[in-house]
């Protein structure tokens, strides 16, 4: 299954302009959330993006809602808005998070979760599925521009409980387009460029 991996394009419409290109050699695309910015103008990039006629995995980032993303992407048929649910595709199962994990330090308008919260969303992911989080897990893919590492525990737990064969993130934007592994786990913080990603049975 040939997979298409972006985060974060906070209504840059010529970036998901990029993407629906990117998507016409793809079977699925994964969006790991961030479409609009500071919860305002989400249907910029998501009328652009509505376009793409294969399956589309969606989750939120902390930039708008579960609730917000839903509503923008009623129009797009072959879009699959997941937040602690999952969706199964030509045989394989994706797992969505939605929101910024833990807490962000941004204030009331960001779309955040604790640790707690994420833990007990996460403990419907199925074994196997393709994890699609707007965070990335503690340690990994998570180091802003000073080095700090911003990431998830809750996110990490569950890739070590649960080893997915692929976590597609985003959110921390100095760490975009970097890879990690965790076990047999690949970890892609995708970015909003598109990342092609062949994914194996």
């Amino acid at each position: 299954m040939r997979l298409l991996l972006f985060s974060d394009l906070h209504q840059d419409k010529a970036a998901a302009a990029r993407i629906v290109e990117l998507a016409r050699n793809a079977d699925v695309v994964v969006g790991a959330g961030d479409f609009a910015s500071v919860r305002r103008d989400i249907s910029n990039c998501i009328d652009v993006l509505a376009s793409i006629r294969i399956p589309a995995v969606l989750v939120a980032g902390n930039n708008e809602s579960h609730d917000e993303l839903v509503a923008a992407c009623k129009n797009w048929k072959s879009a699959h808005v997941l937040h602690g649910t999952s969706v199964e595709i030509d045989g394989v199962t994706f797992f969505g998070l939605g929101g910024g994990v833990p807490v962000t330090p941004f204030g009331s308008w960001s779309w955040d979760f604790s640790e707690d919260e994420a833990a007990q969303l996460l403990r419907a992911c199925p074994p196997g599925a393709v994890l699609v989080s707007h965070s990335p897990p503690k340690g990994f893919v998570d180091e802003d521009s000073s080095g700090r590492s911003l990431g998830s525990t809750a996110v990490l737990d569950a890739i070590v409980r649960l080893q997915p064969p692929l976590v597609v993130c985003g959110h921390i934007h100095s760490s975009a387009g970097q890879r990690a592994k965790i076990g047999p786990t690949t970890i892609i913080n995708a970015g909003p460029t598109g990342i092609a990603f062949d994914l194996r049975p």
